[in-house]
């Protein structure tokens, strides 16, 4: 029985040692281990302080300039690539949103608020216009705005030259001699037409790069057809400096307008000469189509009007082909 208490005393005695020993432990490794909310603060550890004892003035002097001279090491040798950086690259850049070029002259993306172009080529007629018209010669001029790179709008003035087919100036020559009844005489016609118009033109470039371009374009305008017809005249001219002399030309002996409402529309394609340019040479195509009001042929004389070439107030088509420049 006194061996069996006695057993048990020391069985007691080492579970209160060993439950002193594990406490004391907990306790060191909780002082010692970073908690979540420091550890997510700190990812890096600098250095590690030592105990300080309180007791002494100088004992915490002494152990201050130790972690202080403990994290100057530290720093020193901090680990750049350990904190995830690059220590042969800069500093990363804040990022910014697209450039604004937005001023009086240029919109947000850069593009030029205002435009102008000038240009030259030739005309085609087609379908019934082709029956008595031949291809010719045009102008072209006009500016606009654009709203940003892919969508602008123009205001056009456009100068369209046609010639006479020469089947249509000799029926028209027989038919003016004998309205004249042999008396005019004339030996030979000529004749011409033009067609000037003012147009608005919305445009879209749907493919742009640093040197080509291509676009799209068309609109409703207003278009103004003259046609005439003339005889070669010989007759005495003057001049302050050779007197009088014998000169000829053609004069104008009929003469027709019509004004209508037309539309148009087609393909260009632009080039810059450079990448830093403002200017860009273009060519474009378009169809034009004028909804002139036909009048009837008439040349009784008993009508308001006269009207021996009924194909002057037709409706016309044809093919205006562009070169030029836009800046």
């Amino acid at each position: 029985m006194h061996t069996t208490r006695s057993f048990f005393g020391i069985a007691c005695r080492i579970a209160a040692f060993s439950f002193l020993i594990a406490g004391t432990a907990s306790l060191m490794h909780a002082q010692q281990a970073p908690t979540a909310e420091s550890s997510a603060k700190a990812p890096v550890l600098l250095a590690s302080s030592a105990p300080l004892d309180l007791t002494s003035s100088s004992s915490s002097s002494s152990s201050s300039s130790n972690a202080w001279a403990a994290d100057e090491a530290a720093v020193d040798h901090f680990d750049l690539k350990a904190a995830g950086l690059d220590s042969s690259q800069p500093p990363p850049r804040r990022r910014y949103g697209r450039p604004n070029y937005s001023d009086s002259h240029s919109n947000p993306d850069g593009s030029n608020k205002y435009t102008f172009m000038v240009g030259a080529g030739f005309t085609l007629p087609t379908g019934g216009t082709h029956n008595y018209a031949t291809p010719s010669w045009k102008f072209q001029v006009g500016g606009g705005r654009n709203f940003n790179k892919t969508v602008g709008v123009l205001l056009q003035f456009d100068w369209d030259h046609f010639g006479m087919q020469t089947s249509t100036l000799n029926k028209e020559l027989a038919l003016y001699n004998g309205l004249c009844g042999g008396s005019c005489g004339f030996s030979q016609l000529g004749g011409n037409i033009h067609d000037w118009s003012f147009t608005l033109d919305p445009i879209v470039n749907y493919y742009t790069s640093d040197t080509w371009g291509a676009y799209v374009t068309g609109g409703p305008g207003f278009y103004h057809k003259y046609t005439q017809f003339t005889t070669r005249t010989t007759g005495v001219c003057y001049d302050p400096y050779y007197g009088y002399y014998t000169c000829s030309g053609d004069q104008p002996i009929d003469w027709y307008t019509s004004n209508a409402f037309g539309v148009n529309g087609g393909l260009g394609f632009t080039y810059k000469f450079s990448r830093w340019a403002n200017e860009r040479f273009f060519v474009e195509a378009r169809y034009v189509w004028t909804d002139n009001q036909p009048k009837p042929y008439d040349t009784s004389g008993k009508t308001a009007y006269f009207n021996a070439f009924p194909q002057a107030s037709a409706r016309t088509t044809y093919i205006p082909i562009t070169f030029g420049l836009r800046f």
